[in-house]
């Protein structure tokens, strides 16, 4: 029950989808917003939450057209360094409080986007180390710098390998964001630790209402993720070739055996530590896409997976785009 004012009580309310539009930096973004509306008189009311999430699209929009980072993007950037915010900024030579605004929804402007994409890459980032004066204590750089040649050296193993062979970027094919293997293992040790037993055609399932219900709730996917119109359903782009990368690295083991005449595979977490690169956001969502399908067999989830729009009205082995998250029968 909520207070209308137009009624003057509380009445019971219902939310309505609403077409809205929202000037940012000069531009009309026009976006799908939820709305608390009273049943008794039809009169919109204030919700902060719901607005706020409204804002949240708009931006995400705004994001999209002008392939500006997004929050977690940012976030992502400065954790992977080892670096707070306030050192980040430091070397980035921005205010204290720069950084912390943009990973909290401001939108950044495009010179520090185009900084801040540069400085993903941990070879760039050791050259602007090299060739700028920054603030940053002597312990504090040589501390990054040591970061840097790890994080080096793991672009050559299977996350440098998967993201090189699956490099494009941001495009409705992938939820507006680039592959991120590190995203992909997460999810799958995620479901794989939750559930008592996952086999990997449930698992493939369950990753692609992840990636697509994130996209329709949060205008980007988590993992990057392309999805194809397979025969048992929907399927990440080369998703053998990336298990059996996290098989190599010690992070999944799947094992294989049959059950009434079908070879099936089944998918075993080793090592749950990548699980600390979600967001609360994302495991918000993939909590609620297990909770929806937790008790699905992997044949019950594929045949529920035809039923998607975004599954009929494509052909086999065409991509799925992220378009149809809008369609996506998941509350």
């Amino acid at each position: 029950m909520n207070y209308c004012p137009k009624c003057q009580k509380k009445v019971k309310t219902r939310i309505d989808k609403v077409n809205e539009s929202y000037r940012i930096n000069g531009e009309d973004i026009e976006v799908l917003a939820d709305v608390l509306v009273c049943c008794e008189c039809g009169e919109r009311l204030f919700d902060e939450e719901l607005d706020n999430d409204t804002l949240l699209k708009a931006y995400n929009e705004y994001r999209i057209r002008h392939k500006l980072l997004f929050p977690e993007d940012i976030k992502d950037i400065r954790k992977q360094y080892g670096l707070s915010q306030r050192s980040f900024g430091k070397l980035l030579n921005w205010g204290d409080k720069t950084i912390h605004r943009y990973e909290n929804g401001s939108l950044q402007d495009k010179a520090h986007n185009s900084l801040l994409t540069l400085l993903k890459d941990p070879n760039n980032m050791k050259t602007y180390l090299n060739e700028n004066e920054i603030t940053l204590s002597e312990n504090k750089k040589d501390s990054l710098l040591k970061k840097i040649e790890g994080l080096s050296e793991k672009q050559q193993g299977s996350k440098g390998v998967a993201e090189q062979m699956m490099r494009s970027g941001p495009s409705i094919e992938n939820g507006f964001k680039s592959f991120d293997y590190e995203k992909f293992c997460a999810m799958v040790l995620y479901y794989a630790d939750r559930s008592k037993e996952l086999l990997k055609v449930k698992l493939l399932k369950l990753m692609n209402y992840a990636d697509m219900l994130s996209y329709r709730e949060n205008s980007v996917s988590i993992s990057g993720s392309r999805y194809f119109h397979y025969n048992y359903g929907p399927v990440p782009e080369r998703y053998e070739m990336l298990l059996e990368f996290m098989e190599k690295d010690g992070l999944i083991r799947m094992e294989h055996f049959e059950d009434n005449g079908y070879e099936k595979i089944r998918i075993i977490a080793l090592d749950k530590d990548p699980i600390s690169d979600l967001s609360d956001d994302e495991t918000l969502i993939l909590n609620k896409v297990y909770d929806r399908f937790k008790d699905f067999g992997s044949k019950q989830i594929a045949d529920y997976s035809h039923q998607e729009k975004g599954y009929q009205e494509t052909k086999e082995y065409q991509v799925i785009p992220y378009s149809y998250a809008k369609d996506l029968s998941i509350d």
